[in-house]
């Protein structure tokens, strides 16, 4: 993840390369191309977005819709930690994201450390999740921002540009430099995104502007599911159906949905689960 910034008028920027990060994710599920895309894209936006932020705590992107590709669901910690998937039924034909999802919306949801929570919610009736994303800060943030998002089966990639407001520290300096690089910044092709260094790019999309790039931060694959979550989760589904499986199967086996890491209970397990009374049933979604 590099930041840069425009020296001579209010604009920041970000790029993010995911290689293998991406790759922990691909080698976990095997998904169709046009999910593939899609999660891709949603990994390296969410990176983005939690890069933007200072927060302590945890941002979840998710799409969620009822069309062939249901859901994609990405998280990413505030040091930089992410974890994604996406659920699909039958065949997802590439294109209009609107299509694939069959419309739904697109929320943004920030957790903090502290337990404050923070939502924002746009319709998935954009072309694609850098269109939605662009709508979210106009709606959300009422901050200018551009999105330039790509994948592949190697890496995910991405680039965003933001016109600071005056409370940030920006001035308008240059009048003309926000349209321009936004202009500039539209010659961008998937290629050049995914095959070009960040330095290089930089020059050769601005190559007449004063641009300081930061150095990198680094972004990894790292899912926070633990065995005392999946604990949690059996007990709020109650002795009575976890026995059943327990005399059904001989064990209980949970595997998470993120990372594919299976957590096996067999009956003493189960035993000392419940062994300090039971526990009413509740939700059964673990994030």
């Amino acid at each position: 993840m590099h930041r840069f910034l425009f020296e001579q008028f209010p604009v920041r920027g970000k790029l993010v390369h995911l290689d293998a990060s991406w790759q922990a994710v691909l080698e976990r599920h095997d998904y169709p191309p046009a999910v593939r895309e899609v999660l891709g894209e949603a990994m390296a936006a969410t990176a983005m977005l939690a890069a933007t932020l200072k927060f302590d705590g945890k941002l979840t992107l998710q799409m969620q819709g009822s069309g062939p590709l249901s859901l994609v669901l990405v998280q990413c910690s505030s040091e930089l930690a992410l974890r994604g998937l996406a659920r699909w039924r039958a065949d997802v034909p590439p294109g209009n994201l609107a299509q694939m999802t069959g419309g739904g919306r697109l929320s943004v949801t920030i957790e903090m450390a502290d337990q404050r929570r923070y939502q924002g919610i746009v319709p998935l009736d954009g072309a694609g999740i850098a269109e939605c994303l662009q709508a979210y800060f106009a709606q959300s943030e009422q901050m200018p921002t551009r999105v330039w998002l790509t994948a592949d089966d190697q890496r995910a990639v991405g680039m965003m540009l933001q016109k600071l407001p005056a409370e940030l520290g920006g001035e308008e300096g240059d009048a003309d430099g926000w349209p321009r690089v936004s202009m500039l910044a539209e010659t961008l092709t998937d290629q050049e995104l995914l095959r070009l260094e960040d330095e290089t790019l930089l020059r050769r999309l601005f190559c007449e502007e004063d641009v300081r790039l930061f150095a990198g931060l680094p972004v990894s694959f790292r899912c926070s599911c633990t065995r005392n979550k999946v604990e949690s989760v059996l007990r709020m589904l109650g002795r009575d159906e976890i026995s059943g499986v327990i005399e059904e199967k001989g064990s209980v086996e949970v595997c998470c949905e993120f990372c594919n890491k299976p957590y096996t209970f067999d009956p003493i397990d189960v035993e000392r689960l419940f062994r300090d009374g039971e526990t009413s049933p509740g939700s059964r979604t673990l994030h």
